[in-house]
C-alpha cells in the first residue's frame, strides 16, 4: 500500500471553489426508530452540494455556496449552519413569496437502519424554493467570475426545467472561462427517471473535467451490455478491476475532455456494516483504492464526503493512488459522523486512517 506523507503535500490551496444546489431541512426519527413509530425527529440540514461545500470549507479550502431558499427562519437558519462551517453564502438567494409562490424549503425525511434493516428517505421537496425560481433573472457570469473550481451533480436539474436551464448555463459559461468543473452523476429516482437523468446528464458530459459518484452508471447510453454478474442498467455495480477500466476508457475516449473518472464501490455486509473502496482513472490509468470496513452511524453524504475528499487531493497535487485512498477514507470517515457532511478537524485525520492497516471498526 502507497502511504501519504502529508509533508510532501501542501497544506494550502489557491482555488476558489463553488457550488451550487438545493440544501434541505432533515427530520430524523431518533434512536433509529421507524418513521411510523416517531413522535419527535431531530432536524439538520443538508444536500449533496451543500455537503461538500461544507466539508472543503471545514478542510480549509476557499468554499461559497449558492442556492435559493425562502426568506423566512428556516431559509436563514439553513443559511447560518453553512456559515458557522466558514462557507461563503454571499450569492444565496432569500426568496419572497413574489419570487417562489409555495416560499418553502425542501424537506426530506430520514429513517435510519440498522443491522438487516436498510435506511429509507422520503423526499418532501416538490415546489420548494430552489425548483420554482426564475435564473434567468440571475447574472450568472458576475456569479462564477473568481472561481478556479465548479462543482454541479445530477440532483439539482431533477428538480425542475429553471435548474436544467442554470445547470447547463453555468456549465457553458466555466467552459469559457476555463474553470475546473467536477460532476456528481448522482441519480434520484424519487425525483425523475433514469431516462430523463441518462439524457441530461449526457448533455452535460462535454463540458465536464471531473466525472464523479456514476455509481449505477445511468449516464451510460450504450445498448451493447459490458457487464457481468451483479448489474443495473446494463453496468456492474460491484466491478472488477478490468470491467471498471474499460468503462472508464470507452468514457474517456468519448468525451476527451474528461482528465479523471472516480466511483467509489459499496459493499453492504448489513444495514451497519459496509465497505468501501474505490476505482480512479487518472492520466490514462486506472487506479483501485484499499478497501475500508467499518460500522455505520449515519449513511446519508458519504458520497459527497468522496467527492469533497476527491476535490481537495486533486487541489492539493496527491498523486493518483493517494487522491483515491484519501476520497475513500473522507468517505468513510464520513459515516461514523452525525449529520449529512463530512465536518472533520483536518486533511490530517483522514490522511492518518488511509494509512491504517486495519478496519476502523477495531
Amino acid at each position: 500500500m502507497q502511504h501519504i506523507n502529508p509533508l510532501l503535500c501542501s497544506n494550502e490551496s489557491t482555488d476558489k471553489f463553488i457550488t451550487i444546489g438545493e440544501i434541505m431541512l432533515r427530520l430524523t426519527p431518533p434512536n433509529y426508530e421507524k418513521i411510523r413509530m416517531a413522535s419527535s425527529f431531530e432536524a439538520s440540514y443538508g444536500g449533496s452540494e451543500a455537503n461538500i461545500a461544507l466539508a472543503l470549507a471545514n478542510l480549509g479550502i476557499d468554499s461559497t455556496f449558492f442556492s435559493v431558499v425562502p426568506d423566512n427562519s428556516l431559509g436563514k437558519s439553513a443559511v447560518r449552519m453553512l456559515r458557522s462551517n466558514d462557507v461563503h453564502c454571499t450569492p444565496v438567494i432569500l426568496s419572497t413569496p413574489e419570487q417562489t409562490p409555495t416560499h418553502r424549503l425542501g424537506s426530506y425525511y430520514l429513517e435510519t437502519g440498522y443491522g438487516i434493516r436498510a435506511s429509507k428517505v422520503i423526499y418532501d421537496r416538490k415546489n420548494s424554493a430552489m425548483a420554482e425560481f426564475d435564473f434567468k433573472t440571475v447574472d450568472l457570469d458576475g456569479l462564477l467570475e473568481g472561481f478556479t473550481w465548479l462543482h454541479l451533480s445530477g440532483i439539482t436539474p431533477a428538480l425542475s426545467q429553471s435548474c436544467r436551464d442554470l445547470t447547463l448555463d453555468c456549465l457553458k459559461i466555466a467552459k469559457e472561462k476555463g474553470i475546473t468543473v467536477s460532476f456528481d452523476g448522482n441519480f434520484r429516482s424519487k425525483l425523475w427517471t433514469w431516462e430523463e437523468a441518462r439524457d441530461f446528464c449526457t448533455e452535460c458530459l462535454p463540458y465536464v473535467d471531473v466525472l464523479l459518484g456514476i455509481e449505477p452508471y445511468h449516464l451510460w447510453k450504450d445498448e451493447e451490455d459490458h457487464s457481468k454478474g451483479d448489474v443495473k442498467d446494463g453496468i456492474p455495480l460491484q466491478p472488477s478491476y478490468e470491467q471498471q477500466d474499460e468503462i472508464f476508457n470507452v468514457f474517456a475516449t468519448r468525451y476527451p475532455n474528461i482528465k479523471c473518472i472516480a466511483r467509489h464501490v459499496r459493499y453492504a455486509h448489513s444495514g451497519s456494516e459496509n465497505s468501501l473502496k474505490a476505482f480512479l482513472w487518472y492520466e490514462n490509468h486506472t487506479f483501485e483504492s484499499r478497501q475500508f470496513t467499518f460500522n455505520i452511524l449515519d449513511r446519508v453524504g458519504g458520497g459527497d464526503a468522496f467527492a469533497s475528499g476527491l476535490i481537495y487531493a486533486m487541489m492539493h497535487g496527491y498523486k493518483p493512488m493517494d487522491m483515491a485512498n484519501f476520497a475513500v477514507a473522507s468517505s468513510a470517515i464520513k459515516h461514523t459522523i452525525r449529520g449529512d457532511a463530512n465536518i472533520t478537524d483536518d486533511a490530517k485525520s483522514i490522511q492518518n486512517l488511509m494509512n491504517m492497516n486495519y478496519d476502523i471498526r477495531r
